[in-house]
């Protein structure tokens, strides 16, 4: 159980396709199925997380875009799911244009943080999908967080560009967010068949340690196929691997921080 209510944990990694949203929307649904109350920011312009739990993004003026133009305030932003226990503040293709707004604004990079402050007390862990970047949007969400957990694709390029997510949230946290730690490194996609993902996932295992959760999440179609039908795939296939692998992961997340020792947070704190 999470002792401290509005644990913000942002998933980030500036490759796309490494299974950020399906992270997001597949561990937030297991730790709603658990009793946890939880919310999903969907913060890319792309709004995926936002059709993968099965919310219409066309039909929603009041969403992520709004709350940080100061349009809508963070209660009228969130909009239920379909799973209880689960809600969500959807994206919007104009979220893209955010970045250029936010720039001459005052503590442009402290307005995702600021906006969820009236609502943070009422939910157990807030999920935030981070875009495929390190811009200003990614920015805002470290500087709002608590944590940051890094899914991570089992395949040869896996580590490529990690080291610069490590650089930002290094800036974040000297110059914006002191307290935002490393909530662990997930393995994605991965396939116990093929030799090479066994050998990326030995690799990332001996450099990061303690810090790579226990739980894989493993290549399963049952996962690529639950967010054409709107649903996260815990509600798609209950039984199948991903589900059962997002499950694990709940426990773990449950079970309190055991992945924040010392390769990455010993990088941050440098």
């Amino acid at each position: 159980m999470n002792t401290s209510k509005g644990l913000v944990i942002a998933i980030s990694n500036q490759k796309g396709g490494v299974g950020k949203t399906t992270t997001a929307i597949n561990l937030a649904t297991a730790l709603a199925a658990c009793g946890e109350k939880v919310l999903v920011v969907d913060f890319d312009p792309q709004g995926n997380a936002t059709t993968g739990l099965g919310v219409d993004k066309v039909n929603h003026s009041d969403n992520v875009y709004a709350l940080l133009m100061g349009d809508c305030p963070a209660e009228r932003a969130v909009h239920k799911t379909l799973v209880p226990g689960l809600d969500i503040i959807p994206s919007t293709v104009h979220l893209s244009g955010a970045e250029i707004e936010l720039v001459p604004a005052f503590s442009r990079e402290f307005k995702l943080r600021e906006s969820l402050e009236s609502i943070r007390s009422q939910y157990d862990y807030i999920f935030i999908d981070c875009p495929p970047s390190l811009g200003l949007l990614t920015v805002n969400a470290l500087a709002a967080a608590d944590k940051y957990l890094v899914p991570l694709q089992a395949e040869f390029f896996a580590l490529e560009g990690i080291s610069q997510l490590i650089k930002t949230v290094q800036l974040v946290k000297g110059r914006l967010n002191k307290n935002i730690s490393c909530m662990g490194v997930l393995m994605t996609m991965v396939d116990g068949r093929n030799n090479l993902s066994r050998q990326v996932e030995d690799e990332v295992r001996s450099f990061f340690g303690a810090e790579v959760f226990n739980t894989v999440i493993p290549r399963n179609v049952r996962v690529s196929e639950a967010p054409s039908h709107g649903r996260p795939v815990i509600l798609y296939d209950t039984f199948c691997a991903g589900s059962r692998a997002y499950m694990s992961l709940a426990a773990e997340v449950l079970r309190g921080p055991a992945h924040v020792s010392s390769t990455i947070n010993q990088g941050v704190a440098a």
